[in-house]
């Protein structure tokens, strides 16, 4: 897929995602303002293509300033983590919003997950390569790593057992991608990481879609 063809399908897709999906996001935002008053976005930096800053935005799974509470990386039983944030993290529905970061042309629909500044900094030559194709919504770390929140459970420094357990092989599938990616390749993402939250939300315990 080229640069055009590409950025056409994902303004088309983020078009049509945001308009089915409004009805359901107001009443995600009237449920999270609800339980504690506080913001219903949760707006962070993130590292985009080519190592250029933005905001990303998802819908607010935890406490207000749970950035000052804790660090980066949050395990299912995080005690930051709201009691709608429980829900919204199961069905991956907090990262509805960064639909908008699509159509602005910061994210693509697929493509290795954005990191924050901290991450990036300790990048390898070689690592830095990710940053040559923008970051995405869903890719195939999001696939392999469905559960990462369970991975994590229990351990007293998540962010460490984050950089230890996930994080190798994170970067890994991400320059799996940016060596060979497609139209087709994109699409057969998209689908397997639609059936693995329908698979893995809808019956107990996890599964990865291979």
């Amino acid at each position: 897929m080229n640069i055009d063809s590409k950025r056409l399908f994902d303004i088309i897709i983020s078009i049509i995602g945001l308009i089915l999906s409004l009805p359901l996001m107001m009443c995600l935002a009237l449920f999270i303002k609800k339980e504690d008053r506080g913001p219903v976005f949760y707006r962070a930096n993130r590292v985009g293509k080519n190592g250029e800053l933005f905001n990303i935005y998802k819908f607010r799974t935890m406490v207000v300033d749970a950035d000052k509470k804790g660090g980066p990386s949050a395990s299912d039983d995080d005690p930051r983590i709201t009691k709608i944030g429980k829900v919204l993290r199961k069905y991956k529905l907090d990262e509805s919003p960064q639909l908008i970061n699509v159509l602005r042309g910061e994210m693509s629909i697929v493509g290795p997950r954005p990191e924050v500044p901290q991450e990036v900094e300790i990048y390898t030559d070689e690592e830095k390569r990710i940053l040559s194709v923008k970051p995405g919504i869903t890719d195939y770390a999001s696939i392999h790593f469905n559960n990462e929140g369970e991975i994590l459970k229990g351990s007293s420094n998540p962010h460490e057992a984050y950089r230890k357990m996930i994080r190798p092989t994170k970067l890994r599938l991400a320059l799996q991608y940016v060596d060979d990616h497609s139209f087709l390749i994109d699409l057969n993402i998209i689908i397997k990481t639609i059936l693995i939250i329908i698979k893995t939300r809808t019956t107990k315990g996890s599964a990865n879609v291979d």
